[in-house]
């Protein structure tokens, strides 16, 4: 048995201790690894960076370590066991790496548990010790490792059955809150993290009903014995990873049900949306997810196309069984989906990057995006949601909505539960065609291979959903409602303000900015000889005409620089969908859930 240590000595300085000890090492000598990526976070990280300080032992006797590359090291031979010790700065404030003050703790196993290379198949023991810190007395611990000594959220020694298992559970530590609900016969904890207001009893009931939907939409029994929402509140932030029986969540405090409020905000809605997107991924990726990702290669990366269909149907479904489960208005969720075609349709990237390229290149491309992407590059999440409602409607429609993808879903699940085994690149398109009973491979190579604009539009009239496209009212506008508040032009660009003056933050391909010369990371100082500010820009374009000319005066890093610019008027790209007729059967067939 492999067995960890971790503690702190110095949790003001950020450092988390270990001592990993090997019983057995190689004799050849020991190499040692840790990750590069985290599963479901997929960019190298390069965890081992963050390394201070390492040493190696054996009998008291010390060993020499040769670094093999940026996260591996070559241990000298010994015969006896092995003890490496070493230090691991903590200071990511994230759901992927690990952070430690002297007010709570938290990592990942893939940022301070060294994987020993050849023996990664061998159970381990964690033993977790409260930081040295004031207040430690009053600490607990939340996992969902399997608890060996100890009890319920007290430090103590922790097993898995190998390093897969040993990196897939987090743990959080501190002075937290805790509170627990029941759904389909699972316990679920609910772990709060810093200084907030939360109504506990709504969140609970709120999160019952998404769980229990997600359950029963699969079929009891859930996959897990026991799940834990992990969750960071701070005071802005926003961001989630997903774990076999848990969650790590970051949410800002405006996220949080209010006590004594309620109506259902926008932050609580987006907060609900992102607790079932993550519950979802329990099956979809966690368990169903791309063979490649079975047991990944944790120090380079991992390609796969299908991250569109791993994502992007969990994006669906976040929404739509929230309001299968009464948590969200049919109103509210059509906005929802109208602000993600919004997103997708607003970029160039669409006709630039099919689902399936998008999926692969996430490792250079999505997760690395810069001031060009919205022109180069289309989200896997959001084009792979309209993907998943076209599959979705397509499939009702062939089947007189006997089946939907809710069925595909199903019987993914039970190919995992039968296997255990992940899927091929197109092994999802030959379950809907044999699903539907006929050949729909022009249609499913369209929506994943293809950069064309996807049928969505007569796809949801068969539901009687009727979607149309309006001009944006500006940058807050995110789509999905109806606005009359319309400018007459757009330059073509995205705008921020700070310190008082308007920075170009992107600009669009081909618009009247990018026609003027105008440039990301540009200052705009003034528009026709006057002092510009967000008022005065949002005005000027409100009141202007579109084939008008203008006079922009702007910095470019220390340079300044004047543009003539021709207002444009606005595309037609921002999305309405609105019910046609609320009683038609295929609409109402839609919004149910068929149980397994």
């Amino acid at each position: 048995m492999i067995h960890y240590k971790i503690s702190s000595k110095n949790p003001a300085g950020h450092y988390f201790d270990v001592v990993l000890t090997i019983p057995v090492a190689d004799p050849d000598g020991q190499v040692l690894r840790l990750p590069a990526w985290i599963p479901g976070s997929y960019m190298i990280r390069d965890f081992a960076r963050n390394i201070v300080e390492i040493s190696a032992h054996c009998n008291s006797k010390s060993l020499s370590m040769t670094q093999l590359d940026k996260s591996s090291w070559l241990v000298e031979v010994c015969r006896e066991p092995v003890s490496i010790q070493y230090r691991v700065y903590a200071w990511d404030l994230s759901v992927r790496s690990a952070h430690l003050d002297t007010t709570h703790g938290f990592f990942n196993g893939t940022s301070v548990f060294l994987e020993v290379v050849g023996q990664s198949d061998l159970p381990c023991e964690i033993e977790v010790i409260a930081p040295e810190t004031e207040n430690s007395e009053k600490w607990k611990l939340a996992t969902t490792l399997t608890r060996k000594l100890g009890g319920d959220f007290e430090f103590g020694s922790f097993q898995a059955d190998n390093y897969q298992e040993l990196i897939d559970h987090p743990v959080e530590m501190g002075d937290f809150t805790q509170f627990d609900f029941e759904a389909c016969g699972i316990r679920h904890d609910v772990i709060l993290t810093g200084r907030f207001n939360c109504d506990e009893k709504r969140l609970s009931d709120d999160l019952t009903k998404i769980c229990e939907q997600h359950i029963k939409m699969f079929g009891v029994p859930a996959p897990m014995s026991r799940y834990m929402f992990l969750v960071m509140v701070v005071g802005e932030g926003y961001g989630g990873l997903e774990h076999s029986s848990c969650t790590s969540l970051l949410c800002s405090r405006i996220n949080l049900p209010q006590p004594g409020q309620s109506e259902l905000t926008d932050e609580y809605r987006d907060f609900l949306g992102l607790c079932s997107h993550e519950y979802f991924h329990s099956w979809n990726v966690k368990r169903i997810k791309p063979a490649v990702f079975d047991n990944p290669d944790l120090s380079k990366e991992v390609y796969t196309p299908l991250l569109w269909a791993f994502e992007g149907i969990t994006s669906y479904y976040d929404d739509l069984g929230m309001l299968r489960c009464g948590r969200l208005s049919i109103d509210d969720y059509l906005e929802l989906v109208g602000r993600t075609i919004t997103r997708v349709q607003r970029g160039t990237g669409r006709t630039r990057q099919s689902a399936a390229e998008s999926s692969f290149n996430a490792w250079s491309k999505f997760y690395k995006q810069d001031e060009n992407s919205a022109n180069a590059i289309v989200s896997y999440y959001a084009k792979g949601m309209m993907i998943a409602m076209c599959l979705d409607l397509k499939i009702r429609q062939l089947t007189d909505h006997d089946k939907s993808l809710d069925d595909v879903m199903r019987i993914l699940w039970s190919h995992y539960q039968q296997t255990g085994k992940g899927l091929h690149d197109t092994e999802i398109q030959h379950i809907i065609a044999e699903l539907v009973g006929s050949d729909i491979s022009e249609f499913l190579e369209l929506l994943i291979n293809q950069r064309v604009d996807l049928p969505l539009e007569e796809l949801l009239e068969t539901i009687s959903i009727r979607l149309e496209y309006r001009v944006s009212a500006g940058q807050l506008d995110k789509g999905g409602k109806v606005n009359d508040d319309l400018p007459a032009c757009t330059l073509g660009a995205v705008v921020a303000e700070a310190d008082g003056v308007l920075q170009v933050v992107s600009v669009k391909e081909d618009a009247a900015a990018q026609q003027a010369g105008i440039s990301a990371g540009d200052t705009i100082i003034a528009i026709n000889g006057l002092r510009a500010n967000m008022k005065s820009y949002q005005d000027w374009l409100k009141l202007s005409v579109a084939g008008s000319q203008h006079q922009l005066t702007a910095f470019r890093r220390d340079e300044l620089m004047n543009f003539e610019v021709e207002l444009q008027k606005p595309d037609k790209d921002t999305a309405v969908l609105t019910i046609i007729d609320p009683s038609s059967e295929s609409f109402n067939n839609w919004l149910q859930r068929k149980e397994a």
